[in-house]
């Protein structure tokens, strides 16, 4: 784990003439890029606040751990106070800092509040932001594990009066999030000295920065916990935000006859199905009427499987996109609509029955079911010709319906190591969002390799696998897909030199100890099994190993995509699929494939120009 700085807050003024140009530095070589103004001015007016009260509080040794990433996420909390309690013991405070002076609860809200200067959008408060903060922290941290106790929160509004923010105090408060405001400097002081003693904190500080990260707990492995103890994810920040707004809204509608659409978009790992398992865990647990769907026939099986294991009338709740033909307007609380990417032009295909075969599009229908519709999208997973879940055409349909639309988007992401530097490369070698091509410059927090063979990518695999970490190899589309064998056996289809392996199991059924398609990602028994785009998409696993086929080759200082090395059924056509848009398809599908790892990634291509490119970019 890392900060952008670390000092004693006795040194701290030391430090001051500099800071800005230091801490910007640190930023720029940690994340990418630079930091905004506010920043900034965040760094320079309330950082020395919060130096002085521990100085002040006899406590210049406590370190202080500025602009502290967590675990596996690129969010950083402001500041992470490290000392001994007063049984000698590690303690710690992760400290949100504000320079608001005046916030008032949205709507009699307990977690949404209104902020002077914000806009109309409502942010979450501030003691529920930093609580999310501890409890991440303490989920996500080796050296922590059973003890947290040891972490607290703070909320320090340092420039704000109580009468400022008063509705802001009326919140109940707890260890894991409590509120300062700069009139209640004394408590704050106060409360500093009950927490740490004068001692140094160096010792607790190196602890939590050497700390091994614990596993990550996986997505689908509590879904079942979700939906039905309600054992909840943390959410922070956007996530927390957008989670808040979807209850906001489901209540009013309730009450007032009102309906609202809410995009949630975001890149790969931003916490889109997180949020969505979130919200369907708490409007079942308050009595609602939600359902939850998807486009995809994996992720949709493996919820059904996961979170119907004690009781399978849930699987009720986990639908597809095309569920909603024959329902009346307005008949669910809330549809949770994940993976609105892969909305399609229309429900209709062969099972239809004839009675509900019209031109309506699927959009409009989803639009429809419920007061309010929750879209979770990211736009740059569109991998088949017919998707067409963006969000301008999501806006145009509710428009035509006079449905108001609210939208969110998840800056942050949890899938690959909290490494945005790491999306924006992938994004700028593949020529996608406009992101500029750029080498690789490195983060302690996600590893990228490139393999001079298919025998070595699965040998890295295969020891990541045997340490415990969640391992799958995946691959464009490029070798055929056969039928197991008459005995139950898998073909190896996927052929490079003498090595060989085969495509994931296709269907629902598993045969011979090898895991049906949807529970490929998730399934032990689902290593050794090349998966594709459509059994890797929506999914996370520790180490990615990712093979570029022949489809996409470098050549003449561009990508050129050959059409002829593609054999997926759904991008064969030339009648309905351009040149342009079958370049815009191919890079998508790999994209998709190279950022599904959450501590890193392997990648090989058989083409040698290709593959001499990409590890010159490394």
């Amino acid at each position: 784990m890392s900060s952008l700085l670390r000092c004693s807050a006795g040194s701290f003024s030391a430090l001051e003439l500099n800071l800005e140009a230091r801490l910007a530095e640190q930023m720029k070589h940690s994340t990418g890029r630079y930091p905004s103004p506010g920043e900034r001015r965040s760094w320079a007016r309330s950082l020395p606040v919060l130096a002085s009260d521990l100085c002040d509080a006899g406590l210049a040794e406590v370190e202080m751990l500025v602009e502290f990433q967590l675990p596996l996420t690129s969010k950083r909390a402001d500041v992470v106070l490290a000392g001994l309690d007063h049984s000698g013991n590690p303690a710690y405070i992760v400290i949100e800092l504000k320079q608001w002076s005046e916030a008032e609860r949205f709507e009699d809200s307990e977690e949404l509040v209104l902020v002077g200067g914000y806009g109309s959008r409502p942010v979450t408060h501030p003691t529920r932001q930093v609580s999310n903060y501890v409890e991440y922290l303490s989920d996500f941290t080796a050296t922590l594990a059973g003890k947290a106790d040891a972490v607290r929160g703070i909320a320090y509004l340092h420039n704000a009066t109580d009468n400022g923010v008063s509705d802001l105090l009326e919140v109940a408060q707890a260890p894991e999030g409590r509120l300062f405001t700069g009139q209640r400097r004394a408590l704050l002081r106060e409360y500093l000295q009950q927490v740490f003693s004068s001692a140094s904190g160096a010792r607790a500080a190196d602890q939590l920065l050497a700390s091994a990260i614990r596993p990550s707990r996986q997505l689908m492995a509590v879904a079942a916990d979700e939906v039905q103890r309600r054992e909840m994810f943390t959410l922070l920040d956007e996530q927390r935000d957008a989670y808040n707004y979807v209850l906001h809204h489901v209540k009013k509608a309730s009450h007032l006859n009102t309906k609202t659409a809410v995009i949630i978009s975001g890149g790969p790992g931003s916490g889109k199905s997180v949020i969505a398992l979130s919200l369907m865990g708490e409007l079942s647990r308050q009595g609602r009427t939600v359902i939850h769907a998807t486009g995809s026939q994996s992720f949709t099986k493996t919820l059904r499987k996961v979170a119907a294991a004690r009781n399978p009338r849930v699987r009720k709740t986990f639908l597809y996109f095309n569920s909603f033909m024959s329902m009346e307007p307005n008949s669910l609380d809330c549809v949770i609509l994940d993976e609105a990417h892969r909305i399609r032009e229309t429900s209709v295909n062969r099972y239809t029955r004839a009675e509900l075969r019209t031109e309506r599009p699927q959009i409009d229908e989803l639009l429809s079911v419920s007061r309010t519709p929750v879209f979770l999208l990211d736009q740059f997973q569109v991998v088949r010709p017919g998707e067409m879940g963006t969000i301008a055409e999501i806006r145009t349909a509710a428009a035509a319906q006079g449905i108001d639309v609210m939208q969110i988007d998840l800056d942050d992401q949890f899938r690959c190591g909290g490494s945005l530097e790491y999306v924006r490369w992938v994004e700028g070698i593949l020529g996608l969002g406009g992101a500029p091509m750029h080498a690789w410059p490195g983060d302690e927090h996600f590893a990228v390799e490139v393999m001079e063979s298919p025998e070595e990518l699965e040998a890295w695999l295969a020891a990541k696998n045997s340490a415990g970490y969640g391992a799958r190899m995946s691959a464009g589309y490029c070798w055929r897909w056969s039928d197991p064998r008459p005995d139950g056996s898998l073909v190896p289809d996927v052929q490079i030199g003498s090595w060989s392996r085969p495509w994931n199991l296709k269907g629902d059924r598993s045969i011979g100890g090898v895991p049906p398609a949807p529970l490929w990602a998730t399934d032990a028994a689902g290593f050794g099994q090349v998966g594709c785009i459509y059994t890797a998409q929506g999914f996370e696993y520790d180490f990615a190993g990712v093979i570029i086929g022949p489809d996409l080759v470098w050549r003449d200082n561009s990508w050129q995509i050959v059409r002829a090395a593609n054999k997926d059924p759904a991008l064969r056509s030339l009648t309905q699929v351009s040149d342009e848009q079958f370049d815009r398809l191919v890079k998508n599908v790999y994209k998709v494939l190279l950022t599904r790892g959450m501590q890193g990634v392997g990648i090989y291509s058989p083409d040698r120009e290709t593959l001499d490119h990409i590890a010159g970019l490394i």
